[in-house]
């Protein structure tokens, strides 16, 4: 932004002697020029800051790769899913990278670009474990961290198995190893991870998913309210830092492999194979089965249409 520049001629105004004036008399003096800023006058920000949070998972980090350069009037911060969606929903961020099924639950959101965290099959980090049979799951520990796997456990169990299970929390940070219930869902870098028990059932929930309905899952994606990001450049900057990040894995994997102590090929293997990040129309068709599920088993309200923008 530059600043505006103030010229006058001699020759386009006759000279006028001046005098002092105090700043009431200026005030007065000036309210009928609009273009003109005096001591009681506001001056409004010419740009508003966006604020948008980003999930802290590797899963994530493809779609918010240099997001802070491509967006500078952005406010990026990184959190736990529900965390967003709970900001989110209370109006603390514009626009959040949020589990998907808190997409069905308010009919002002949008689904602002074509950027998300989708599996097509194995996902590597939304497991549940389970220490009967699938039918015979009475209790089940949901991660605290996750609402769309949540929903998608207890979909999957329901529709399968006829189950409906009593559920309880997993604290964020806590293993599986911390809770007695007959299953548990654990999400993220730590799902990555090997578990020291036995357990009779392991589900690769992605996997689940795939093989039963034939369709893609989306697990997150950028929402906002439609009328509060009217800005076509934020759009545009969550694509851009996407395909920045898809173009990047190599050097996303050996950055953040260190960081969760794993192998570089293990991380490699993980964004390159388990995951994709693009919104396409099989993934949107898997989208509206799942909210149909959700609705069903009173997961969703009726009546929400998904908005896509791009």
């Amino acid at each position: 932004m530059t600043d505006q520049l103030w010229t006058s001629s001699a020759t386009m105004a006759p000279q006028i002697e001046s005098r002092p004036q105090d700043a009431d008399e200026l005030a007065r003096g000036n309210e009928s020029r609009p273009g003109l800023v005096t001591p009681r006058q506001k001056v409004e920000p010419l740009t508003k800051t966006i604020r948008i949070g980003a999930v802290s998972y590797l899963n994530s980090k493809p779609l918010v790769e240099d997001l802070s350069r491509l967006l500078p009037t952005a406010d990026v911060s990184l959190d736990y899913p529900s965390h967003l969606a709970d900001d989110l929903a209370a109006g603390r961020i514009d626009v959040g990278l949020i589990p998907s099924v808190e997409a069905f639950r308010n009919p002002d959101y949008e689904i602002l670009s074509d950027a998300c965290v989708a599996t097509r099959g194995p996902v590597h980090s939304v497991k549940l474990y389970s220490r009967v049979p699938p039918g015979f799951i009475r209790t089940l520990a949901l991660d605290e961290g996750s609402r769309t796997s949540a929903a998608l456990a207890r979909i999957m169990l329901h529709e399968r198995f006829g189950v409906t299970p009593e559920l309880r929390p997993l604290p964020l940070g806590k293993s599986v190893e911390h809770s007695d219930a007959d299953a548990i869902v654990v999400i993220g870098d730590r799902a990555m991870k090997p578990v020291e028990q036995t357990f009779d059932t392991v589900w690769d929930l992605g996997e689940e998913w795939a093989e039963w309905t034939g369709l893609p899952f989306v697990f997150a994606m950028w929402v906002g309210r439609g009328n509060s990001v009217s800005d076509s450049d934020i759009v545009s900057g969550l694509t851009r830092s996407r395909d920045l990040g898809v173009s990047r894995l190599d050097q996303i994997a050996a950055r953040e492999s260190k960081k969760l102590g794993i192998s570089m090929a293990a991380a490699e293997k993980y964004l390159k194979e388990n995951l994709h990040f693009r919104l396409g129309s099989a993934e949107r068709s898997g989208l509206r089965l799942f909210q149909e599920l959700a609705v069903q088993l009173g997961i969703a309200p009726e009546g929400v249409d998904l908005v896509f923008r791009s």
